[in-house]
């Protein structure tokens, strides 16, 4: 390996696992000892590594950028219902901060531990793969390490899909991001600007609760119908209805049929609420109309 720019220096190549070990003294071959079959590690194998990275990042970026992550309303704390959903290049890990194992009362494990133990190896790598073989089917060690990598990130990533699909058809939800985009290409349409992306605060006054102190208030919350409904019950339409204002749509008895036996992505809560309770958390609903504000 040349050291300077002379160009008369001769240039002994290090470590090609192409160029075949010969018995007894060995002198090391130069570079022109075998042309075609050997190249210097310093600038020509980590020039070429360092243009497959780069190929690999641009790839990344723009595979980033064609996929955009949709961006959804702007958080809402008192939105009980939304699912939350990272960017999908994140899914893969945060599935798998959803096993118990790595959570929960494991959290230190999950977050510190296991990610030590990941990175420890990608660092341990070199010394643990110390052979001369280029060919990844000689390389145990790293190739086992990459393999197993690539398939828990697919597996993770196809799980955590799946799941969030799961929720989304168990809560009858529409995320965010499609209800936008739905809105914003009828607008396009239209010839109208797009929405305001401030969901619910410019184009339309919530509704207030009317009577908050009634003791209804205690079955709302034995019913957990803030979970759905929001802790200021409007909700998030059109997913889910807005219980204030409700009293304007239906009456008691439609109210009370709804509680009792449920409808749409809504549960039955018979057998969860006493025929009492269900008639009064209905006479207290009916009195729910914006037009008493």
């Amino acid at each position: 390996m040349a050291h300077g720019h002379k160009s008369d220096e001769k240039v002994v190549y290090v470590g090609d696992s192409r160029v075949k070990k010969g018995k007894g003294l060995q002198t090391p071959p130069d570079y022109t000892a075998f042309p075609g079959k050997s190249e210097a590690f310093i600038p020509n194998f980590l020039l070429k590594e360092w243009m497959v990275g780069c190929v690999v990042l641009v790839g990344f970026l723009v595979w980033t950028m064609a996929e955009g992550a949709p961006l959804g309303y702007p958080a809402d704390p008192t939105n009980a219902s939304f699912i939350p959903m990272p960017d999908w290049y994140f899914l893969f890990l945060y599935q798998f901060l959803k096993y118990p194992y790595v959570s929960e009362q494991y959290i230190v494990l999950g977050t510190v531990a296991v990610p030590a133990i990941l990175f420890g190896s990608l660092l341990l790598a070199p010394f643990l793969d110390t052979g001369k073989e280029r060919r990844f089917y000689r390389r145990p060690i790293a190739s086992s390490l990459m393999f197993l990598s690539l398939i828990a990130v697919v597996y993770l990533t196809m799980v955590s899909w799946h799941h969030y699909q799961g929720q989304l058809e168990a809560t009858n939800t529409r995320p965010e991001s499609v209800e936008r985009e739905e809105k914003a290409r009828e607008a396009a349409e239209k010839g109208q600007p797009a929405p305001s992306v401030n969901k619910g605060t410019t184009e339309e006054k919530k509704a207030a609760i009317v009577d908050p102190n009634d003791p209804a208030m205690a079955i709302v919350k034995k019913a957990n119908c803030v979970s759905c409904h929001a802790t200021d019950l409007n909700g998030t339409p059109p997913v889910v209805p807005a219980l204030t204002g409700v009293g304007d749509r239906l009456t008691q008895e439609q109210i009370a049929t709804t509680i009792t036996n449920g409808r749409g992505g809504m549960p039955s809560f018979k057998g969860q609420l006493s025929d009492a309770e269900i008639a009064q958390l209905a006479t207290w609903l009916s009195k729910q109309k914006a037009a008493t504000e």
